[in-house]
């Protein structure tokens, strides 16, 4: 997959270098190319922004400077109708559903916007080469789009084949099946005066595997509720039912 990611603090995609993605980077599993906006000015003072029409606070990020980065970006990696990404408060919630359909893709474009935002005709010309997408984080501000950016390769990335060594990891993961990941524990087996669930130690798999289902449900009962409406009631087990009545409250680890 190739990424590139336009903005005018390129040197806050620094962190894109570390850890896994750091080494699927340098490994050749992902392409990814950071550009300064700047560089896409013409004036002395590499301006990038301007006051808004009609008033108000703050500053617009000019038209120009995105479509002449954006536009060398198609240059250099000319491919059919690359997704271009725009994180803004006013896109639709990135999730793990989200995360799966853009691993899909050969080619991401960010384009980090600052102050209030990027001038709406950018937007629009931009539909005119990219599949465009406003993508938010959730119902907040941030002060510009690079964390967002941070967070959403990271999330991405991590599901190319070649990025995360144990493949199998990423389907237990929390929201893999719509659901909040089990706790895990490691050695010791107690600690601190603080013991695993025996189930833990029997050996026997298909108690630890209906453990950890219950203790899904009950961890996103207990903290995401709202997840629930996705769920598949009727297909759920007696055992599975009893914690959501219960409201999510937790098994012993020591039942069948």
């Amino acid at each position: 997959m190739r990424i590139d990611v336009v903005s005018i603090f390129p040197e806050y995609l620094a962190a894109l270098d570390l850890s896994l993605i750091g080494k699927a980077r340098r490994d050749g599993v992902l392409d990814i190319h950071i550009h300064d906006l700047r560089e896409a000015t013409t004036d002395r003072h590499r301006t990038v922004d301007d006051t808004p029409y009609g008033g108000g606070a703050g500053m617009v990020m000019k038209p120009e400077p995105w479509a002449q980065a954006l536009s060398a970006v198609l240059a250099d990696a000319p491919a059919p109708r690359p997704m271009l990404v725009v994180p803004s408060p006013a896109g639709a919630v990135f999730d793990q559903a989200m995360a799966y359909e853009l691993a899909e893709l050969d080619h991401l474009v960010f384009a980090c916007g600052r102050y209030e935002g990027i001038d709406e005709r950018a937007i629009d010309w931009a539909r005119e080469e990219f599949d465009v997408r406003p993508v938010s984080l959730g119902d907040y501000v941030l002060n510009g789009g690079e964390v967002a950016v941070l967070a959403m390769v990271e999330a991405v990335g991590r599901l190319i084949p070649g990025v995360v060594g144990n493949p199998a990891s990423l389907v237990e993961e929390s929201h893999a099946d719509g659901l909040l990941e089990y706790p895990v524990y490691t050695k010791p087996s107690s600690w601190r005066g603080r013991d695993i669930p025996e189930v833990l130690l029997s050996g026997n798999h298909a108690r630890i595997a209906q453990w950890r289902r219950l203790e899904q449900l009950r961890r996103t009962a207990e903290r995401r509720p709202d997840l629930l409406a996705r769920l598949d009631t009727g297909a759920l087990s007696d055992a599975e039912r009893e914690v959501l009545r219960a409201g999510g409250s937790a098994p012993d680890g020591k039942g069948n």
